[in-house]
């Protein structure tokens, strides 16, 4: 017998790539809404209720509103916006982070989904901190190159606009006021002292991310050099499915090469004074509907990567 998911706001981006993927997922059955009661709040209770597995696609106080709706404490809902990401109530939903977060998110009926942008940051920040390389006080920045896609369909409308602006031609910098949303997620979930100074950029490209962060090796708590962090950035994620780590050869990094996956890769490139972790992943993947359906697998029992590979 196959599970039941419901997809509430499957008609935004991060909706319709779930539906895809969870189309042709073997376990699943998908409990659609028809476009005339889309909205109508008894019908959405109805199914969401009748649901092993609800997805949120909805911005921050709609998916509050929803949660209400869930009364079957048999349900799990997936939340993929920003509401619940530092609640401690929900699960965070990012299993190959250690061991407890793993079993926390099997266990949960509740999951607050990771920001794309965050996940970059936390991949890369958090065995930083695990493994005792930088303290909670490291001065973090990061850079990180997206996809237009990651702005949602004002945004994707807006870049393939016959009649567009000739600015949307080069990278563009948002996130200006560093009042960006995923930076409280980014502190909580890596535990450092204050949030890093964070650049967001948009480029002209559908999809894909790179997440790059620098690193001063004279102000690491513990001094290594980068073939030894190579090493024990390896060891961390040895396990992870879904996660490599290496090297980039060529000099030059692309943000796309994981356009249409749902992978991670995290790549150490510098010297042994001057470092740069860099994380590269499909902003609409392992940033959003890849992760939010690793989760579902995770919690219905599957293995992990059903669907996704």
């Amino acid at each position: 017998m196959k599970h039941k998911v419901y997809i509430d706001g499957q008609a935004g981006t991060t909706g319709l790539q779930l539906r895809h993927k969870l189309e042709k997922h073997k376990d699943i059955e998908i409990l659609l809404i028809s476009e005339a009661l889309r909205k109508d709040e008894a019908e959405r209770k109805r199914l969401m209720n009748e649901a092993e597995v609800v997805f949120l696609c909805l911005p921050d106080d709609a998916a509050k509103e929803a949660v209400k709706l869930v009364e079957n404490p048999k349900t799990c809902i997936i939340d993929a916006s920003t509401a619940h990401r530092v609640d401690p109530d929900w699960a965070y939903g990012f299993p190959e982070l250690s061991p407890a977060h793993r079993e926390k998110i099997k266990h949960s009926k509740r999951i607050a989904n990771p920001g794309c942008h965050a996940t970059g940051f936390i991949a890369a920040v958090y065995p930083l901190v695990e493994l005792g390389i930088i303290g909670k006080d490291y001065p973090l920045t990061a850079h990180s190159l997206t996809g237009y896609s990651g702005g949602g369909k004002a945004m994707i409308a807006d870049y393939e606009a016959a009649d567009r602006p000739v600015l949307f031609d080069s990278p563009r910098q948002y996130g200006l006021s560093q009042k960006h949303k995923h930076l409280p997620e980014m502190q909580h979930v890596t535990g450092i002292d204050q949030p890093p100074v964070f650049c967001p950029i948009v480029g002209d490209y559908y999809s894909g991310m790179a997440t790059c962060i620098p690193l001063i090796a004279s102000l690491f708590k513990k001094k290594v050099t980068k073939e030894e962090l190579l090493a024990m950035l390896k060891d961390y994620y040895k396990d992870a499915k879904l996660i490599s780590v290496g090297t980039e050869e060529t000099n030059f990094l692309a943000s796309n090469p994981l356009r249409d996956t749902n992978e991670l890769k995290l790549y150490l490139e510098g010297n042994d004074e001057r470092m740069t972790l860099i994380s590269v992943f499909d902003n609409l993947g392992k940033g959003a509907s890849g992760a939010a359906v690793q989760n579902m697998n995770i919690v219905l029992g599957l293995d992990e990567t059903t669907g996704l590979i």
